[in-house]
Order: C-alpha cells, then structure tokens, then sequence
C-alpha cells in the first residue's frame, strides 16, 4: 500500500505561500505559509499534519492490540503535539484519555506502551515520544 500527498511552494520561504493536497482529497490545495506554521496564520503546518498522523496511527495500534486482548474500547481520545525547535522536530507527546471497561491497570499500561512503540507513525519518528495515559 502506498499513500501520495502533493505539496506546491511559491515565493521565498517567509513570504511565499503554498498548498498541500492529498491522494483522498481530504486536503485539497489546503493553504500553508510561514505564518500558519510559525505564527498564527490561517492554513496548515508539516507539523500539526505530523502531530495528527501519530494521534491517529496510536489510536488505530491501540485500539487492535486490545483486539488481541478480547477488549473492547468504548472511546479513544488522543491529543498529539509536535515540538519543533531550532528546525528540528524534537518531541511528539500522545495524551490519552481512554474509556475501556473491565481493563486491568496493568493490561492497560501494557497495551499503551506496545501502542506506542509499534504504531507504525512511532517508529517513523526519529525523536522523542511521550505519552500520558488515563482511563476515564
């Protein structure tokens, strides 16, 4: 399986402006620009696309190793944040507010924990990752 994206740039890195478009449409010439990504700008940012992707991909991971484990969840609420400092991603925090009954502290800890080293957004990710994990 392979996924594309399009990413179009025009103009200089602080005064120019783009768009990014994906294979599914979901993005469609959605606009990005210097100030969407280091200031308060309208559009989007490499960064909050990133910081989506591994929310997303955690949730999914989590959601089928407690598959595995006959469990259920009722809900999965995942926040990502990316940290970019000095022109370098240097942390991706997962915050996880989970409802799962009849899941043991410790069958929860460990689901979490294979969830995030083996989603496969994780392993893509050359930095540190963190996560914060409760059961609601």
């Amino acid at each position: 399986m392979k996924r594309t994206a399009t990413a179009i740039w025009n103009g200089s890195g602080k005064d120019g402006k783009g768009t990014l478009t994906t294979q599914s449409s979901t993005l469609n010439k959605t606009q990005y620009s210097y100030k969407s990504r280091f200031e308060d700008g309208v559009g989007t940012n490499p960064e909050e696309l990133i910081a989506a992707a591994h929310a997303g991909c955690f949730a999914m991971k989590l959601s089928f190793v407690l598959q595995a484990l006959g469990i259920t969840p009722d809900s999965l609420d995942v926040q990502g944040e990316v940290t970019l400092d000095n022109g370098a991603i240097t942390q991706s925090a997962l915050t996880l507010k989970a409802k799962i009954p009849g899941i043991s502290a410790a069958q929860f800890k460990e689901a979490t924990e294979d969830a995030k080293q083996n989603c496969p957004v994780s392993k893509l990710l050359n930095t540190n990752i963190t996560l914060e994990a409760s059961l609601i």
